[in-house]
C-alpha cells in the first residue's frame, strides 16, 4: 500500500480552525441527512424525499433520496469525528452544488425565498475542509501520527 498516499489523505497542519469548522457543519449536515434518510427532525424520510427529488428532476427519486441523504448523515457524522475527513467533506461538496443547481437557483440567493444561500455556505466550508483537512484534533490527525511514528521506524 502506498503510504504517502494514505499520509497525505490523512495528514493536516489545520489545528483548531478545522475543528472549529467542521463540527458544526458536519452536526448541520449530518442532521439534514437524518431528515431525508429517517424522517427524523421533521424531515419527510426517503419517501417523501424521493418525490420531492422526483419533481425536481432527480430521477429516480428515491435513490437521489438516498444518496443525497446519506452523503449529509454519513459525510456530516465524519466530519464531527474527523474521519476520513477529506472524502466526506469532497462528497458533501458535491451534494450541495447538485442541491444548489437543482433545487435552490431559480429562487435566488436569499434562504427566506427558498434561495441557495444556505447551501453555498455550506457548499464554501466543505471545499475548504477539502483542502484543509481535518486538523490535529481529529481522528485523521490521529491516524496520521501513527502512520509517522510507523514510517519513522
Amino acid at each position: 500500500m502506498n503510504t504517502k498516499l494514505l499520509t497525505s489523505l490523512f495528514e493536516s497542519d489545520a489545528g483548531w480552525s478545522a475543528l472549529i469548522l467542521r463540527a458544526p457543519v458536519g452536526i448541520v449536515l449530518a442532521a439534514h441527512g437524518a431528515q431525508k434518510l429517517f424522517a427524523w427532525f421533521g424531515g419527510y424520510g426517503l419517501e417523501g424525499t424521493g418525490q420531492y427529488m422526483e419533481s425536481i428532476g432527480l430521477a429516480p427519486g428515491f435513490l437521489m433520496a438516498l444518496l443525497a441523504g446519506s452523503a449529509e448523515f454519513f459525510g456530516g457524522l465524519a466530519l464531527v469525528l474527523g474521519l476520513l475527513t477529506r472524502p466526506a467533506a469532497l462528497v458533501s461538496a458535491f451534494t450541495m452544488l447538485i442541491a444548489i443547481f437543482t433545487a435552490h437557483i431559480s429562487n435566488g440567493l436569499f434562504l427566506s425565498n427558498g434561495g441557495y444561500e444556505y447551501a453555498l455556505a455550506l457548499f464554501a466550508a466543505t471545499l475548504s475542509l477539502v483542502f484543509s483537512g481535518a486538523g490535529r484534533w481529529s481522528l485523521d490527525g490521529l491516524v496520521a501520527r501513527k502512520f509517522a511514528a510507523v514510517s519513522a521506524q
